[in-house]
């Protein structure tokens, strides 16, 4: 979430109704772009010049909240296009060449475009969270507590990073995959739900109080999660151990804001893969 300057909303809005460029929007195709951005209660062009109309919408949304975000990351989304991926980039290009001044940037991290803030070295994503976490936690999780807890240790890790405590942060990134993972998988899962998870030996097994690992397997062994997500949740969750101070003392692992970053990417791609197993309909 971020508040634009209005010269880069200015900016942002050429770019994206790209006026006499290949990929020029029509009035009825920034209607319909600002839609499958989520924005509520999306307005209707009126036929009016198009980019001032979209620069006073964009004002209008620039409020701190992530109308401004989802716009920006759906014009970078491949699914956007039919040529996908390379008319995604030739945007990203744009918007990011705008989006430096205010110290931001869009990032592929698996395989969705996410906002980041750029670190101070001028290269390094000192937030690459999913822009719209809260969304698809909401839309995950059944239990509206669990979600705002979850949402909590996000909210959390967030603060970790931004403040410089970067082991704290991955500490929290991996807390909040255990935490999303369990009760999913309690939620939707009959053999979950009855204490029942994928054991170091790659079977089924009883467990009272399942671990990270347990978890990460028993998501993959259902099909919830594809092999990428699983083998880097592993990572993140190896990372996440470091919560033991005779651990991070014998391996020195000086995370920084590049390695925070590179926990939320698995992150997005399990978010990906389990939203496309609830989408099926289908139970563990």
């Amino acid at each position: 979430m971020f508040t634009a300057d209005e010269m880069t909303i200015e900016r942002l809005a050429r770019i994206i109704v790209d006026n006499d460029g290949p990929y020029m929007r029509t009035g009825r195709d920034l209607e319909k772009l600002l839609a499958r951005a989520g924005w509520e209660n999306p307005p209707e062009y009126d036929a009016t010049p198009k980019v001032p109309w979209l620069i006073e919408h964009m004002i209008d949304r620039n409020d701190g909240g992530q109308d401004i975000e989802r716009l920006v990351c759906r014009v970078c989304d491949p699914v956007e296009y039919h040529d996908g991926e390379e008319v995604a980039s030739v945007f990203r290009a744009a918007l990011n060449s705008v989006l430096k001044a205010e110290g931001m940037a869009v990032l592929d991290s698996g395989g969705r475009p996410i906002l980041a803030e750029i670190g101070s070295d001028g290269m390094g994503a000192v937030n690459a969270e999913p822009h719209d976490l809260d969304e698809r936690i909401y839309r995950l999780i059944k239990d509206r507590t669990t979600a705002d807890l979850l949402l909590h240790r996000a909210a959390e890790a967030r603060i970790c990073q931004r403040s410089g405590a970067h082991t704290m942060a991955v500490i929290a990134i991996g807390s909040f995959v255990e935490g999303l993972l369990y009760t999913m998988l309690s939620e939707r899962c009959d053999d979950c739900r009855n204490g029942r998870f994928i054991g170091s030996n790659g079977e089924m097994t009883s467990m009272r109080q399942p671990n990270l690992a347990a978890l990460i397997d028993t998501a993959h062994a259902l099909e919830w999660i594809q092999l990428d997500a699983k083998t880097f949740m592993h990572t993140v969750r190896n990372f996440r151990n470091y919560i033991h101070p005779r651990l991070e003392l014998a391996d020195n692992p000086r995370f920084d804001s590049d390695s925070v970053g590179l926990c939320w990417a698995p992150v997005q791609a399990m978010l990906n893969d389990l939203e496309y197993r609830i989408s099926t309909g289908v139970s563990g």
